[in-house]
């Protein structure tokens, strides 16, 4: 069984993440996407890869997420930023850091180079959708649509048997976190896997990440009839056959 901590970021809010120390090595740190968890398959297959290769790992689920405490209609990419970036100086401390970020955690991945640009040696980017608030969501709302989020400061998303509630401060938020234009001059492994049949989010989105990395060896590795998640043990192989390579 999978055992989980719990991390008290201030009087009314609980991180729930999952760890294995090592001394002297770098960490793995996962970050999951919109509205998921640590309950799926990914967290712990990188949890085990991190042990079998004798690396550190940590992977946390942002508030109003999975277990942690906190309502996910107040959440958003500046809270969810931060609270990453406490649990890294908790759990990681001084150690190397290799990102996996998944879907919007590649964004809140991006998002963690302005407090550990030197420490940061790889990233791993699945299905990366940084921007997506707007790219894939304001933009496309009709006109309807965003009148009735700027009335009533949220609407409920349908996509498949989900149903997502996006609150106008969200959207907002997520304006004032872009990322795109930036420039990352380390050299370092930088990776994006993309699904070749996302539906959720075109392959697009990880070109832009990869223009991001002035200096970095990158590499763009599109799946095969591969979907948003690619959480099937044959997809599942691919993304550590990848972390392999950058790691070494």
């Amino acid at each position: 069984m999978t055992k989980f901590n719990y991390f008290k970021i201030n009087k009314s809010k609980k991180i729930r993440y999952l760890k294995y120390n090592q001394k002297n090595t770098a960490y793995i740190v996962f970050l999951h996407g919109f509205m998921s968890d640590l309950e799926g398959k990914k967290p712990k297959v990188f949890l085990n890869f991190a042990k079998k290769n004798k690396l550190g790992f940590l992977a946390l689920e942002y508030s109003g997420h999975g277990k942690s405490s906190g309502k996910f209609t107040n959440g958003n990419i500046s809270k969810w930023t931060k609270e990453t970036s406490i649990l890294i100086k908790k759990v990681v401390k001084k150690n190397r850091i290799i990102l996996i970020g998944s879907s919007m955690g590649a964004w809140i991945s991006l998002n963690q180079f302005k407090f550990f640009k030197k420490q940061i040696v790889g990233f791993l980017g699945i299905g990366s959708a940084p921007e997506f608030l707007e790219g894939l969501m304001w933009n496309k709302f009709s006109k309807e649509m965003k009148k009735e989020l700027k009335k009533n400061k949220i609407i409920n998303l349908k996509h498949g048997s989900y149903e997502y509630p996006i609150s106008l401060q969200l959207i907002r938020d997520g304006q004032k976190n872009k990322v795109f234009h930036k420039k990352i001059n380390h050299r370092f492994n930088v990776t994006m896997v993309h699904g070749h049949k996302d539906e959720v989010v075109p392959v697009g989105y990880s070109r832009k990440v990869l223009k991001i990395f002035k200096n970095s060896k990158k590499k763009l590795v599109i799946v095969k009839n591969g979907d948003h998640s690619l959480s099937s043990p044959k997809w599942l192989n691919i993304l550590k056959k990848e972390l392999k390579i950058i790691i070494n």
